[in-house]
């Protein structure tokens, strides 16, 4: 079973994530629960998902641009971003996007192929929840928020760049 670290830390997972079947065609609504639905789900059925008892998330895969939702993210409590392949960066996109120019304020989660060598960048543009493969060591994997203490460039978690850090410290 996939292992869930939150805010730096392994956590209880409550959310469902209801994944299409092999045909391609949507999945059956629980009538309560936590639920992730993937964005045609949403798309399809966002009365009916809002009417049913228990909490709403949203799963983006990597191709689905975060406009799409924009308007809607006051209905949700989870985001989750789902990373097909080790090297498929538009997820790290998203993430900015919905932080930075949406005001995303919710948890965002990282689902898919997700490495410990990617959590300290995931972090930095706007994750705080990511679901690690089955085969890594979790506790292992949270080292990986140490890996570099300082960072030049700007990012969600640090919006200012570091010369401009270092110029207001000298100053």
């Amino acid at each position: 079973m996939a292992t869930l670290i939150k805010n730096a830390k392994i956590a209880a997972d409550s959310w469902q994530l209801l994944d299409r079947a092999a045909d391609g065609s949507l999945p059956t609504v629980p009538a309560t629960g936590d639920i992730i639905v993937p964005l045609p789900l949403w798309q399809a059925m966002a009365g009916e998902l809002l009417a049913r008892s228990g909490r709403l998330g949203l799963w983006l895969d990597s191709a689905e641009d975060p406009a799409l939702v924009a308007d809607s993210l006051e209905a949700l409590s989870l985001i989750a971003v789902h990373f097909p392949q080790f090297t498929d960066g538009r997820g790290y996109s998203t993430a900015r996007l919905l932080r930075e120019r949406y005001g995303w304020k919710g948890e965002l989660r990282a689902i898919g192929d997700i490495q410990r060598d990617q959590l300290y960048y995931l972090s930095r543009c706007g994750f705080d929840a990511f679901v690690l493969n089955d085969s890594l060591n979790a506790k292992a994997a949270l080292s990986a928020f140490n890996d570099f203490t300082e960072a030049y460039q700007t990012s969600v978690d640090r919006p200012v760049p570091l010369f401009r850090r270092r110029a207001a410290e000298t100053a």
